[in-house]
């Protein structure tokens, strides 16, 4: 039985890591978009009309019961077929990476839509309709009241968000996209797959650093953002006295 090669995963780390940039713009990308989704899903779920209620809770309980690799499978197959057969367009040659960021957008959406719906839900509503009757519009109201106290309510659950996503979408891999798990899959089976150990630590010493940077990122962001908000309410009370 052969002994570890440090040379090999050495060899490896410094191979795979210049990748790291392909995931972090899926990463960020799949964020943006799946935000967007989630707040158009967290409205529709908001609403006053049952049938939009209805829409968003059906998106929401479908996204969560497919699995990633399924649903990537399903864009990366299913969507220039659709696209073809009823649309006479064809992808060609588009870059896989595109089709990652469709995959997890949609999937973020379902998490996202309830991390807005719930923040939201968690500020007083008495707070906006205060605002709203001395004289703000219901867009400043939001904007002034409800998205301050919310965006600090939902800022952990979106740092957790981040770290699914720089895990999750190491599945990028099988459908060929050279990120950081694909750059070391394709390099392991040049060397006919015999060091999968040294391959898979390179890729945990690089996995493992990006998630605690995420972590400590947030959570820096959280104790910033409350401490400011103190900071307002207590010259608020002072300017009030």
């Amino acid at each position: 039985m052969r002994g570890f090669s440090w040379d090999i995963f050495i060899e490896f780390l410094i191979k795979v890591l210049p990748y790291l940039y392909v995931t972090i713009i899926y990463v960020v990308c799949s964020v943006f978009f799946g935000f967007l989704i989630g707040l158009g899903i967290a409205m529709l779920r908001l609403s006053k009309k049952k049938i939009l209620r209805a829409i968003g809770s059906v998106y929401v309980t479908v996204l969560r019961s497919v699995p990633s690799v399924v649903l990537l499978f399903i864009v990366y197959y299913g969507l220039p077929l659709f696209l073809r057969t009823y649309f006479g367009i064809e992808l060609g040659d588009i870059n896989t990476i595109l089709y990652v960021i469709v995959t997890f957008s949609l999937l973020l959406g379902s998490p996202m839509s309830e991390i807005i719906r719930t923040s939201y839900l968690s500020v007083p509503h008495g707070q906006y309709e205060a605002a709203v009757m001395v004289g703000l519009t219901p867009v400043q109201a939001i904007k002034r009241i409800v998205f301050p106290q919310g965006f600090i309510i939902a800022l952990p659950n979106l740092g957790n968000i981040f770290i699914f996503m720089m895990k999750e979408g190491a599945l990028a891999y099988t459908i060929g996209l050279h990120d950081v798990l694909g750059r070391g899959m394709y390099l392991s089976g040049l060397k006919a797959n015999v060091y999968n150990l040294e391959l898979y630590l390179a890729l945990a010493l690089i996995y493992w650093p990006c998630t605690l940077i995420l972590d400590k990122a947030f959570k820096y962001g959280e104790k910033r953002l409350r401490d400011k908000n103190k900071k307002k309410d207590r010259q608020l009370r002072k300017a009030v006295c």
